[in-house]
């Protein structure tokens, strides 16, 4: 089976063509150039024709995109910018920008054909199993092609098919444990946002300020997923416990 690791665009060196960055930081290509004009982005490094974008480029793209969504003019950003750089407190806000916006997991991608997508699930999959799975995110379809984000998952589901789980009953359980996800990371960023943040937006925060939210963010970052790992573990050896007492009962 031809599977392979869907590109996210960026180098392992993390170097970036025009394109690779734009994409990555979901802006238009044209307003790089523009962005450059207006000061707002420094110019890529150039070697020979080819224009090499980096990771300090792409956080600063994703904070004038923060900026803008949050009803800042570009040339109002253009000027906070400027201040931030005077007052030494620019790098503080990337390299922050940077650790908040990192991927949580590291996931391999899988990309197949319809048929060979077929021939993993076997005769019972259909094309509304297909359907739901993209409306849930679980993969994305283009022609032909199908990928999954996440060769993790991916296993999981084979593995419950293989059980006899209908794929059906999988992805009514995925949306479930999507909503709870979602509920889970709402509070764990609420408790960061009003206890270590505080009441002020990141743009007003000292560089001291700063590196201390960083810091945090660091140190905090695999907290949440242990929590929740470990309290999945007891209350599975919780519910699976007395489904076998209830088991041994009804054998008696």
């Amino acid at each position: 089976m031809s599977n392979q690791a869907a590109s996210s665009g960026e180098t392992a060196s993390g170097r970036y063509r025009r394109e690779e960055v734009a994409r990555a930081a979901g802006v238009k290509v044209r307003n790089l150039r523009y962005y450059q004009e207006r000061g707002l982005l420094p110019p890529p490094r150039r070697e020979g024709r080819i224009a090499w974008y980096s990771d300090d480029h792409l956080t600063r793209l994703r904070l004038i995109n923060d900026l803008l969504g949050r009803g800042y003019t570009v040339n109002g950003i253009a000027e906070l910018l400027h201040a931030w750089e005077e007052g030494g407190g620019l790098s503080g806000l990337l390299g922050l920008e940077r650790e908040m916006t990192r991927d949580w997991v590291h996931e391999e991608a899988v990309t197949m054909t319809r048929a060979e997508l077929r021939a993993l699930f076997g005769p019972t999959a259909t094309a509304e199993d297909t359907r739901r799975a993209a409306e849930l995110g679980y993969v994305t379809v283009d022609g032909d092609l199908v990928t999954h984000p996440s060769r993790r998952l991916l296993d999981a589901t084979l593995a419950l098919v293989r059980q006899g789980v209908p794929l059906a009953e999988i992805l009514d359980a995925g949306d479930f444990v999507q909503s709870q996800a979602a509920a889970l990371a709402d509070r764990f960023v609420g408790l960061f946002r009003q206890h270590v943040i505080g009441a002020q937006a990141l743009e007003h925060l000292s560089a001291t300020q700063l590196q201390h939210v960083t810091a945090a963010v660091t140190a905090l970052r695999p907290v949440a997923g242990e929590v929740v790992a470990t309290e999945f573990a007891r209350a599975m050896a919780r519910r699976v416990d007395a489904e076998v007492a209830e088991l041994l009962r009804t054998e008696q």
